[in-house]
């Protein structure tokens, strides 16, 4: 009987576990989906839209995983994937207008560090690791 109760309580374990995983995932996924977003800051610098020949760097996330947006210059459609507080961010292809400055460089340099995210009041940072690479802000 004894053997009987202590399977019963790891079995519910894992599902109570695996429910609430599945909870975290949706709430991120919920999070971005059909959602889009400014990026405000790259490691922590508040970005300046007159940097950007087509305003600040945003992102667009479709609730089919397709994200689109643009670089602060230009435009790009790829992909996403959430799995709990990670993030995996495939800007696919990109338009190849020449853009003055570095800043759309530094955005794309970033963009490629992204590997989780985590939401913060009503801003979403994106991160490597614990290291915030980004934050964004709903795009109104």
């Amino acid at each position: 009987m004894r053997i009987l109760a202590v399977l019963f309580t790891l079995a519910a374990t894992v599902m109570l576990t695996d429910s609430c995983g599945s909870s975290k995932n949706l709430n991120m996924i919920n999070l971005l989906q059909g959602n889009s977003f400014n990026v405000e800051s790259i490691a922590g610098k508040l970005l300046n839209a007159e940097n950007f020949k087509n305003g600040l760097p945003n992102f667009n996330f479709g609730s089919d995983g397709k994200l689109t947006g643009n670089a602060g210059c230009n435009k790009f459609t790829g992909n996403f994937k959430v799995e709990g507080d990670k993030l995996n961010l495939n800007p696919g292809a990109m338009t190849r207008m020449a853009c003055p400055g570095n800043d759309e460089s530094d955005f794309l340099n970033a963009l490629k560090q992204v590997t989780g995210l985590k939401q913060d009041g009503n801003k979403l940072k994106l991160l490597n690791g614990t290291n915030e690479v980004m934050s964004l802000v709903p795009k109104i």
